[in-house]
């Protein structure tokens, strides 16, 4: 296998980097329930934190569409190629619609809509939406460890540490 070797840039990288202790921000702060939005502080930084989410996805989707040159060996079989491109582009829906429906949650209470099928529909849209980031992001991990395995440079190209070395 010929040994690529496309780097990503540095606002890529870090695009990408950010992104992970975003993520990791919204889960650690993440509410029990939704009663803890009574808390008008905490309902303003949610919907804050949801605008502020939704933003950054957009920027970086634009970003990534436009400069974005896959990282993957020109050999790489169609069927790695088609599942790469699903999983990435899943990605950015599943994560749109959490920051979508995250700002619908907090929209119908700041409205104090605060039960009902709507509200209850949306938590479990939300809900669902989040468990199923989880998957896309083991696989994406998942799939990175693999490129490390295969010294194929995926991994150097977005990855600051333990890079490959060149032969």
């Amino acid at each position: 296998m010929r040994q690529e070797r496309v780097q990503h840039s540095l606002l890529g990288k870090s695009l990408h980097w950010f992104f992970v202790l975003l993520f990791g921000y919204g889960v650690f702060k993440q509410i029990e329930n939704k009663e803890q939005l009574d808390d008008f502080g905490l309902l303003i930084s949610e919907m804050f934190f949801a605008v502020a989410f939704l933003l950054f996805i957009m920027f970086r989707f634009i970003y990534m569409k436009r400069r974005y040159k896959t990282a993957l060996p020109s050999e790489t079989l169609k069927i790695q190629l088609i599942a790469a491109k699903f999983v990435h582009s899943s990605m950015y829906f599943v994560l749109t619609g959490i920051a979508i429906s995250g700002l619908g949650i907090g929209t119908l209470y700041w409205l104090d809509y605060t039960d009902g099928l709507l509200i209850e529909t949306i938590i479990w849209v939300h809900e669902l939406l989040f468990s199923t980031i989880l998957w896309l992001i083991s696989i994406h991990i998942l799939a990175a460890i693999y490129h490390r395995t295969q010294h194929d440079f995926v991994w150097s190209s977005m990855v600051p540490f333990f890079k490959e070395k060149v032969k």
